[in-house]
């Protein structure tokens, strides 16, 4: 029999990323295959990662042993200026350099990386079609573009942000061009926070922290639509953050095992359903 195709789509995330890696290893081990790949936020560091030829291994030690505090800046002169209390510098040097420098037209797949611009409301594509000279890690930055923990970045008329806030409808399209199915798998948090003290003359830094973790948790708890469910798998992070960025390697490795264990569990119904569609 031949392998069932379809389009992987790992979709947000946040610095929950090794969860994505463990849904890549179960994807690697089932019955499909698979030419194009779909990357946002979180989700565009691993699809960026396996696109450009790197082994299942090699994923899984970058997911597992990178040290993401290294990313995170609290600059309040950044986040007045630019949108972000981090620049994003740093972030996008490292996948550059895991990358090799390679553009979409480099990449091993056709990779698809997908953030937002919030100047029009739209998501904004990148892929071999439409930035093939474009180099992969700029457009993952774009992606993993977390409002007010990364600065803003403007590409041409765009004005770019993670593009994990986008509705569902910007990622349930045909990405191969030939019908081929998509399935989604996306990352739902069931985070509960400690309190924050409010206190000091100057509390903005807490006011600031209470935004991004209420605003990413949000996103993590929208509601799937009925006519994505049947293509659309969840993983449960359970207490991770989106933006926790001083996870230990107890935490990433849990997350790892969420996405594979689930993935292994969801993914022959989810494409069962597909072929017989």
């Amino acid at each position: 029999m031949n392998k069932q195709k379809i389009v992987p789509i790992f979709a947000g995330g946040g610095t929950r990323l090794p969860a994505h890696a463990g849904i890549l290893q179960a994807l690697g081990e089932f019955d499909v295959e698979f030419d194009d790949i779909v990357g946002v936020s979180g989700g565009s560091i691993i699809a960026s990662l396996f696109a450009s030829g790197l082994t299942l291994p090699e994923v899984k030690h970058i997911a597992l042993n990178t040290d993401y505090n290294q990313f995170r800046e609290f600059s309040l002169i950044k986040l007045i200026r630019n949108g972000g209390l981090s620049s994003g510098d740093v972030f996008e040097r490292w996948v550059d350099r895991l990358l090799e420098g390679k553009t979409f037209k480099e990449m091993d797949y056709n990779l698809h990386v997908v953030a937002t611009d919030v100047a029009h409301g739209k998501p904004v594509i990148f892929n071999k079609k439409n930035t093939p000279d474009l180099k992969v890690s700029l457009a993952v930055r774009f992606s993993m573009s977390i409002p007010l923990v990364f600065s803003f970045k403007k590409f041409g008329k765009h004005l770019m942000v993670d593009g994990s806030i986008l509705s569902e409808d910007a990622l349930h399209r045909d990405w191969a061009e030939d019908g081929t199915p998509v399935i989604c798998f996306r990352l739902k948090g069931d985070y509960e926070y400690d309190e924050i003290k409010i206190k000091g003359m100057f509390p903005i830094v807490q006011y600031i922290s209470l935004l991004i973790r209420t605003f990413m948790t949000t996103i993590s708890r929208e509601y799937i639509n009925d006519a994505f469910w049947h293509n659309t798998v969840v993983v449960n992070t359970g207490l991770s953050s989106a933006v926790d960025f001083t996870m230990n390697p107890a935490q990433k490795e849990a997350l790892y095992f969420k996405g594979y264990h689930t993935a292994n569990k969801i993914l022959p119904m989810k494409v069962k359903a597909l072929s017989t569609n």
